[in-house]
């Protein structure tokens, strides 16, 4: 543990004790670890730490984009494109120990809200995804993150990520055969074969590396449920079959610049554009607020260190993240592993960049991959993200309600959309209806029309 008075020092930048005789190399002067009261060395091995922590997202999402459409090389070459290229500005620009790569949530908005869901091309889609960039630039670009924090009630954000995250499970555990359909139920468990029982000794496995605090517990999780599911194809028969198609390849860029950019600008489709935009937007600046709290990053005023260029990088990920061929980019709250391990400036994001760039060739070897071994990936991603639900006010029934139905519908209507539709539209509805006018700002009466647009014009 560092001596309190130095954390004050580092908020502010001045020097700390530790910092005496150190920085006597070029990394240490640029980006000021020795200030931080870390060193080069340290930086690194958080870089390590928090790219061992969020590497499954070279799996897992090209795997959710390829049941958009896209092809799986293409939309891998995307997803280590992105992830090294904004974690990069991060690092350099931001100078945050903050990991960028698309983001869990957005892509399955993307693929199954979007595209599988409303009908649009996987090309259209990308669009509202580039859009909604350019809104969120904006927004970064003219400092209003007050206004919009202050209209949208916390318990309706906290509730948001919540139900993303029970969708997500939900996928998982479909795409792993665990939950399929059924006539009588709606839904009901599948058939216990070699393919479920691999699933549910893999999920476990995962569990318990997470417990164990294991550093890259879900990528060690997938790999062992793929080599689990080697011999399955072939000995109990099924559909899940893990052909060895070589260990590297060139890049697959047939999904860069494919965007559909004027297709995308559609009255239809602006209540897409503006989901994208309110949930890229509200991750980005939760996964900000809650790094700066818990590894006092912070500037002499207290907020936030860097944050005006932290959010223009991730609007600038978001934007880039389309004509790539991949769903918009965010910050990780996966960044937390590296800050536990100790990392504080803009060097770890720069380590995790360069970690992610060798995985560009490495398609064909990742492609081994079957669905049900990215499945627990999703399960337990989906639980880490029901973690604000406790700070949602139960007690109060005209929060709990909007919060409950956005959670709820989500799964239940396979669409992240609705369930944040609903969740607007019953907020205003029940403030307008016990005359508490005063507490539905502008942004909100915005936010509810949008949600009746999207309703009439989609449903």
């Amino acid at each position: 543990m560092e001596p309190t008075s130095s954390l004050a020092d580092k908020a502010d930048g001045r020097p700390t004790a530790r910092a005496t005789g150190q920085g006597s190399n070029w990394l240490d002067t640029y980006f000021g670890a020795s200030r931080r009261g870390s060193t080069v060395k340290t930086e690194i091995l958080a870089g390590i730490a928090t790219f061992l922590a969020s590497m499954y997202i070279i799996v897992v999402n090209p795997a959710i984009l390829s049941d958009a459409g896209i092809p799986f090389s293409a939309a891998l070459s995307a997803t280590v494109l992105i992830s090294f290229m904004s974690s990069l500005a991060m690092g350099l620009y931001a100078r945050n120990p903050i990991l960028v790569a698309p983001g869990m949530g957005m892509n399955a908005l993307f693929t199954y809200t979007l595209v599988l869901g409303a009908g649009l091309s996987w090309e259209v889609a990308l669009g509202c995804v580039f859009w909604s960039g350019v809104l969120f630039a904006t927004l970064a670009m003219f400092n209003v993150r007050e206004a919009i924090i202050d209209a949208i009630p916390p318990s309706l954000r906290y509730a948001i990520t919540c139900g993303i995250g029970l969708f997500i499970t939900f996928i998982g555990f479909k795409n792993a055969g665990f939950i399929v359909g059924s006539d009588a139920t709606l839904v009901t468990l599948g058939n216990m074969d070699a393919s479920l029982i691999t699933f549910f000794i893999g999920m476990m496995a995962t569990a318990i590396l997470v417990i164990m605090r294991f550093n890259g517990a879900l990528i060690l999780g997938i790999a062992l449920t793929t080599l689990l599911a080697t011999p399955m194809g072939r000995l109990w028969g099924g559909d899940v079959v893990v052909e060895w198609n070589g260990l590297a390849a060139w890049p697959d860029f047939s999904a860069v610049m494919k965007v559909d950019i004027w297709g995308a600008l559609k009255v239809a489709y602006l209540p897409f554009i503006f989901v994208m935009l309110f949930t890229n937007f509200f991750d980005a600046l939760s996964c900000f607020m809650a790094l700066s709290e818990s590894a006092d990053l912070k500037d002499k005023n207290g907020n936030p260190r860097n944050l005006k260029r932290s959010m223009t990088v991730d609007a600038f990920a978001s934007m880039i993240a389309a004509p790539l061929g991949t769903s918009a980019a965010q910050t990780f709250i996966e960044s937390g592993a590296g800050v536990a391990q100790g990392g504080r400036t803009g060097l770890v994001a720069v380590t995790i960049a360069l970690l992610f760039l060798p995985f560009l060739f490495l398609s064909p070897l990742l492609s081994l991959v079957p669905g049900i071994a990215t499945a627990p990936a999703l399960v337990l991603v989906g639980l880490f993200m029901l973690a604000p639900i406790s700070k949602i006010d139960w007690s109060r029934f005209e929060q709990a309600f909007p919060a409950f139905l956005a959670i709820i519908l989500m799964p239940l209507t396979y669409s992240i959309t609705l369930g944040i539709a609903f969740g607007f539209l019953s907020f205003v509805l029940i403030k307008f209806a016990t005359g508490k006018l005063y507490d539905i700002k502008p942004a909100m009466w915005v936010s509810a029309a949008l949600s009746v647009v999207m309703l009439v014009t989609t449903h």
